[in-house]
């Protein structure tokens, strides 16, 4: 007999006292979906806010690396794009949520040393 996490801890509750059976099993739920807010969605949450503050302070010259592994340098702001130069004579343009990462000094030299 195949049963779940959740029946499991509903028929203990159940049998543990009938006339809260229905508040336990709902705080059960609460529980279960306050575990999950503070151990997945609170956290990715805050890595995003900290991705869109990074984008925002980009500037032409900072050295960054794209989500395909691109490193380049800011040649121009637009709107909502960048212009990255990846070589002396190649730019490529591309939208600011594509931007992963900005480098800074330690990484930029790794960068020259490779």
């Amino acid at each position: 007999m195949k049963m779940d996490f959740v029946s499991i801890i509903a028929d203990a509750a159940a049998s543990a006292g009938q006339s809260r059976g229905g508040m336990t099993v709902l705080l059960i739920y609460v529980l279960l979906f306050a575990g999950m807010w503070f151990l997945l969605i609170a956290p990715q949450r805050k890595r995003q806010k900290n991705h869109q503050k990074m984008i925002n302070t980009l500037e032409v010259g900072d050295k960054v690396v794209t989500t395909s592994g691109v490193i380049g340098t800011i040649a121009n702001v637009k709107k909502n794009r960048f212009v990255v130069k990846i070589s002396d004579n190649t730019k490529i343009e591309m939208f600011r949520s594509y931007i992963q990462a900005k480098l800074d000094e330690s990484d930029k030299e790794e960068v020259k040393a490779q």
